[in-house]
């Protein structure tokens, strides 16, 4: 076989390597979906009705996971730092706050519709989703080359000399440098003018017959009133961060806080998305958790870099595995920002946001002084002047942060014995349930003995009885469920008070004191003995 075919055959197999990784990750993400309905976790809301589109429901576990991954923040955010406090301001705002903010007049994602198929997309991810794939390619011959290479592969030296992926690599800054810099300037016809460029199809059918592009504003407005005549606009807020703002001055002065300080807050948050999908990574209606916090100006891009990386530590605690986050810094800025990067996690669908960090400068406080009319300063007692506080934000999504948790632990394990098994490898602090207990058998009193240990253990744990079929089928469920240990009642527990636990992911036995049982479940899910990672 000649050079020109050698070359060929290479590009064929591993064009078929990386469809075939593609397929794996689409079946992982449909076995995700399925997993979270079948165990309880999330539900797609008004399904009796056929549903609402990117609008879920969360289910008897999921609703304690979220509630765990709320309280893992707020425990690491507010807890453990003296200078930052919480808040929990209302849904509804003055609509006067929005304009202030900029949402009224800025707060658009760019439109396109493709004449033939009739389908609506968001001009800047079909761009995005174009820049993914010359990744893909990218990752393709860092594959290719490791295997060549073996134990000498230098990836980092490979993605910064070889021709080829240095190519692909600034393609991509290119066009994401490009469509950043028009959609700062609001020019819709060069957004258009790239898409052509590029030969961007649609997504279902292939067609590139596409419509002007055009913004559309993502607020979901209501009334407030008692009559037509009487009522008056107001928004469902878009975002938690202009609750903290407006109440900055309240804190400041109740709490007597000093620069620097923060503000922490969970909250529902709503938007009218062009095109939800992705399960719950993006939806109409989602919680984020959020902290703004305040820096004298000049101090700010110390303070950004502080918490990028106080959060990528906060993330890589939960030991989800460090090669699965990464830093994007954003080439187009908001209106408001000086400094911009979101943490990246590979999702099965591929690296996405999961939180931004934004030096957000002074912009929020002084456009609420001049929209208000009231002074939103602080008096720096230290150097005897008034400022306007410069601001760093992060901003985590409470519904991404539970897909990336969920999908990451979801795996199945071929097992000795050449079985298989579904196994949801939760971190032990966030499970929704920390351990079941199972009587041997439904007599001989060992049903009584369970249940007293279910109401010893569940003044500090969230736990769970069963006794329906055989012991390892419930093993097999609480596996499923990502339950971290599984309590065994036998005969041998009426003699001498000892019981069997099982740990989820190594499946040890080990015969233990009842006595025991808080503590060695306390030590595998108490939040301190993640933190202290940080």
């Amino acid at each position: 076989m000649n050079k020109v075919g050698v070359i060929f055959l290479e590009k064929f197999l591993y064009s078929c390597i990386f469809a075939k990784i593609m397929a794996q990750k689409e079946d992982q993400f449909k076995k995700v979906l399925s997993h979270a309905k079948e165990y309880g976790y999330i539900f797609q809301s008004s399904e009796i009705y056929d549903g609402l589109s990117a609008v879920y429901d969360y289910a008897q576990n999921g609703v304690e996971l979220k509630k765990n991954i709320r309280d893992y923040w707020w425990k690491s955010m507010v807890q453990m730092h003296q200078n930052i406090v919480g808040l929990d301001a209302s849904i509804l705002m003055h609509p006067t706050t929005w304009k202030a903010s900029g949402h009224v007049d800025a707060f658009n994602d760019p439109l396109i519709d493709n004449k033939d198929s009739k389908k609506r997309y968001r001009a800047d991810v079909l761009i995005e989703d174009y820049c993914a794939k010359i990744e893909g390619k990218i990752n393709k011959e860092v594959a290719k080359a490791s295997k060549r290479f073996g134990d000498a592969f230098n990836k980092e030296e490979f993605l910064s000399t070889n021709g080829r992926v240095v190519g692909y690599q600034e393609k991509i800054k290119t066009i994401l440098s490009r469509m950043g810099a028009s959609l700062e300037k609001e020019d819709l016809k060069d957004v258009k003018a790239l898409i052509e460029e590029l030969e961007i199809s649609d997504p279902l059918t292939g067609s590139k017959n596409w419509t002007d592009v055009k913004q559309f504003n993502l607020m979901f407005d209501t009334q407030l009133g008692a009559s037509a005549e009487s009522s008056m606009k107001v928004y469902l807020r878009p975002e938690t961060a202009q609750g903290i703002f407006v109440n900055f001055l309240n804190v400041q002065k109740t709490g007597r806080m000093k620069i620097p300080f923060g503000i922490a807050q969970t909250g529902k948050a709503f938007r009218n998305e062009i095109v939800a999908r992705q399960f719950i990574f993006r939806m109409r209606e989602f919680e984020q958790m959020e902290m703004q916090f305040f820096v004298k100006p000049g101090t700010q891009k110390d303070w950004y870099e502080h918490w990028k990386e106080t959060r990528l530590k906060w993330h890589k605690s939960l030991g989800m595995g460090d090669e699965n986050y990464r830093f994007h810094d954003h080439d187009k800025l908001a209106h408001y920002a000086d400094a911009a990067s979101d943490i990246e996690f590979n999702f099965p669908f591929g690296f996405k946001e999961l939180e931004g960090i934004h030096s957000r400068t002074d912009f929020d406080l002084k456009a609420h002084e001049e929209y208000s009319g009231k002074k939103l300063q602080y008096f720096d007692h230290e150097d005897n002047s008034s400022y306007t506080p410069y601001v760093v934000e992060t901003s985590i999504g409470l519904d991404r942060m539970f897909l990336a948790v969920f999908s990451n632990s979801l795996v199945e394990e071929e097992l000795e014995n050449n079985t298989t098994r579904t196994v949801l490898k939760l971190p032990a602090v966030l499970a929704p349930t920390k351990a079941a207990v199972f009587p041997l058998l439904k007599k001989d009193g060992l049903p009584e003995v369970a249940r007293q240990i279910i109401e010893d253990l569940k003044w500090d744990f969230n736990v769970f009885y069963d006794e329906k079929d055989a012991v390892g089928k419930r093993y097999r469920r609480q596996d499923a469920a990502g339950t971290p240990y599984c309590i065994t009642v036998d005969h041998e527990t009426i003699e001498n008070n000892t019981v069997t636990i099982r740990h989820r992911d190594t499946m040890k036995q080990q015969r233990v004191h009842i006595s025991e049982l808080k503590e060695i479940i306390n030590k595998e899910v108490d939040a301190k003995n993640w933190l202290t990672k940080i």
